[in-house]
């Protein structure tokens, strides 16, 4: 991993680098993602982030952290005791820099030593579970991180409304394996990322998944084709 993101982040927090970075998936073409956003503060966050963040208790592990803003604001505004992970060692560089006080730079299934009361996985966090075949695998693992009756808050989106549709109004989606998982690749400064696995969940499929690995699941907030789930260790 080139680390592309965390360069950007640390670009934009040393030298107010304004180049932004380049998103593309197998279905979409290159989109642009201002680094500024990912220091956006709470007014900045849509109404999805900012349910999590108010719904967020306890000891809380904010899984791919990013520059540290979910972070911050449950630190410095709610006074909460916050970790932020990611596996980008440049991002958490930034978040100490920024303030934040417990900080790990590790991919979450190496992550252990800790449980916690409420785990974050914020703009599309179901992106980290790469696809169905191994959803279970990073269910188990936050399953683990949490204590009895300990939540997570995790958002997705249900992109069957980026396919096409025939004359019958079905949709035309490929026909092998689920339509949901992608492959994502971030561009910066003329670099390229390797491609990733990225998963985007629609509600249903998050539910029998997170049923079927001991969560009791609810759907807490939809904003057009985006939601926000919590599961809770039962």
């Amino acid at each position: 991993m080139k680390d592309l993101m965390g360069n950007a982040i640390w670009d934009y927090f040393h030298n107010g680098n304004t180049e932004d970075l380049q998103t593309e998936t197998s279905i979409s073409e290159l989109d642009e993602l201002p680094v500024d956003y990912l220091f956006r503060d709470f007014q900045g966050m849509n109404k999805i982030e900012q349910k999590a963040l108010k719904l967020a208790q306890g000891k809380i592990l904010d899984i791919g952290a990013g520059a540290g803003s979910h972070s911050l604001y449950l630190q410095n505004e709610r006074k909460l005791d916050v970790t932020a992970l990611d596996i980008s060692p440049k991002s958490i560089e930034v978040c100490q820099l920024r303030g934040i006080q417990k900080t790990v730079a590790q991919n979450m299934l190496e992550f252990s030593g800790e449980t916690f009361d409420t785990i974050l996985l914020l703009m599309n966090g179901t992106g980290i579970f790469q696809s169905l075949n191994v959803i279970d695998v990073y269910l188990q693992k936050l399953f683990s991180l949490l204590n009895k009756n300990g939540q997570i808050l995790i958002d997705s989106t249900d992109i069957l409304y980026m396919f096409d549709t025939d004359e019958d109004g079905g949709v035309l989606i490929p026909a092998n394996g689920y339509y949901g998982e992608l492959d994502y690749i971030v561009h910066y400064k003329n670099e390229s990322e390797d491609p990733i696995k990225w998963l985007y969940l629609d509600f249903n499929t998050l539910q029998n998944a997170a049923e079927n690995n001991g969560f009791k699941i609810e759907k807490v907030l939809q904003e057009e084709d985006s939601y926000l789930a919590k599961l809770i260790k039962i």
